[in-house]
């Protein structure tokens, strides 16, 4: 489905957020990089927009992990594009992420974490591959929690983002999953239990565009001494 989307992601995620989500990217890699500019890994990086905005805010190393060999194609071309040739693109999968324990100082995901089979397995990867006080950074959506607002999100999700998506990348079903997708992801506290549960730290949350959005940041504690 990934592959068939490729072409018209990027297209895709300015329609559907106004724009939004090149402001919440820039946000989720400010969070990664407070810690200190390090090696950082990207998760289910697609096209490359939050490894780009990584390198941008001055990671010292970045690779860019997705299973679409497509999407890693379309990243590509966007980093000769925009001048970032030193991202390391890796196509693997993330539930099985081809890196010894304690390999990055940070780890990323922007809305891809619902899309893994099982999200508390998938956190727990992240956590393996994280050097002690590493900082795992999830950008993913989360559901409405407004009454007043649900009505309009489930219109909006269910029946216009599929409409658009088919007029704009011919592939109304692969946007229909979307909204189911998103409909069956965990609530912002929900998904910070779980990151408490695969044993990390000082976990936070905010709340993003009315709360349709969630930036959680958890840290990999420290051996003890």
């Amino acid at each position: 489905m990934f592959d068939r989307i490729s072409r018209r992601y990027d297209l895709m995620n300015r329609l559907m957020t106004g724009g939004r989500d090149v402001a919440w990217r820039r946000l989720a890699a400010r969070e990664a990089l407070a810690g200190g500019r390090g090696c950082v890994l990207d998760v289910a990086s697609g096209t490359g927009d939050l490894a780009i905005e990584l390198a941008r805010q001055g990671a010292a190393r970045v690779v860019a992990l997705d299973f679409s060999r497509e999407m890693l194609r379309s990243a590509a071309e966007k980093l000769r594009r925009l001048g970032h040739p030193h991202i390391e693109l890796v196509c693997a999968d993330a539930m099985r992420l081809p890196f010894p324990d304690a390999t990055f100082d940070a780890c990323t995901i922007g809305f891809g974490l619902r899309n893994l089979p099982d999200y508390q397995a998938g956190i727990a990867e992240m956590a393996r591959v994280l050097r002690p006080g590493g900082r795992l950074v999830i950008l993913e959506t989360t559901p409405v929690r407004q009454q007043w607002l649900a009505p309009l999100f489930h219109l909006y999700f269910d029946q216009i983002v599929p409409l658009i998506g088919g007029l704009v990348s011919g592939d109304r079903d692969a946007y229909g999953y979307l909204p189911r997708s998103t409909g069956a992801f965990p609530d912002a506290e929900t998904l910070a239990g779980m990151l408490a549960g695969a044993g990390l730290a000082e976990v936070r949350f905010r709340r993003l565009m009315l709360g349709t959005v969630a930036l959680h940041v958890a840290i990999r504690p420290c051996a003890a001494v």
